[in-house]
């Protein structure tokens, strides 16, 4: 009982071509008019929807590569819900069931549904990263902050000379470069 008065609350939202099947879950003239000449299109579009649910097809590689993108992912939403608005309620719930397939069976032939499920995060990375680097304060680091500043005076850094001269060994008759 739940479920018609759902289906009587979502009715008044849609456009007045749905209110031509006349839904009505106590009475079987909804299913009885997809069986109708007229609808027989809608008819052969119900059962291949539903063989493709059942049989669960892979679907090609190169469609997966197109519906696996956002502007396929969006183009197939759209597509089914237009059905939706414009066929029998049936078709169109068949329909946006086989739009949610196609888009799941797309990811897993690309692989991005493994991507999804198994590659870590960016966020998960960095933070185990920053759980490795914790190094705690080490021997060396102590000495190295103990000892004498080095005094770095040189002429050439703008501190004065040294004042000792280098003594140099016996060059054993080799030439000086300059």
């Amino acid at each position: 009982m739940s479920i018609y008065l759902l289906l009587q609350y979502l009715l008044q939202f849609w456009p007045n071509k749905i209110y031509e099947y006349d839904i009505d879950i106590d009475n079987m003239s909804t299913l009885t008019s997809l069986f109708k000449k007229e609808h027989m299109g809608q008819f052969l579009l119900a059962i291949l929807f539903i063989i493709y649910l059942i049989m669960g097809y892979k679907t090609p590689e190169p469609v997966a590569n197109v519906i696996d993108t956002l502007p396929g992912k969006i183009v197939v939403i759209i597509v089914a819900l237009a059905l939706f608005a414009n066929v029998h309620p049936i078709l169109g719930v068949l329909g946006l069931l086989v739009a949610y397939d196609l888009i799941r069976r797309s990811s897993v032939a690309t692989g991005m549904d493994a991507l999804k499920k198994y590659l870590p995060t960016q966020e998960k990375v960095n933070s185990q990263f920053t759980a490795f680097n914790q190094f705690p304060y080490t021997l060396e680091q102590e000495v190295v902050k103990k000892m004498a500043p080095i005094n770095h005076s040189n002429e050439f850094l703008g501190g004065s000379p040294a004042t000792y001269k280098p003594i140099m060994d016996n060059i054993h008759d080799s030439a000086y470069i300059h």
